[in-house]
């Protein structure tokens, strides 16, 4: 009986550590794309873009960073 229960709070301490690494592995990806986007707008605002370049490159370079440290984060803690 008290190894089910050490069984159990060992599995829902496994799925909360889990949790808490994915929900910041999702806000580490909102913020590089936030500062990505605030980036490129300050960039394209003060050389007077008409077309959002610094933006739209700075985010694809979010994009693949953010995937980039998020692949390499799964792949070692597997």
């Amino acid at each position: 009986m008290e190894s089910e229960n050490e069984e159990l709070k060992e599995n829902t301490k496994k799925s909360a550590n889990a949790f808490v690494r994915y929900s910041g592995m999702a806000f580490q990806m909102i913020a590089v794309l936030l500062l990505a986007a605030y980036s490129g707008q300050w960039l394209d605002d003060h050389f007077q873009n008409k077309q959002p370049w610094f933006t739209l490159v700075l985010l694809l370079i979010g994009v693949t960073a953010s995937m980039y440290l998020i692949i390499k984060t799964v792949t070692k803690n597997s």
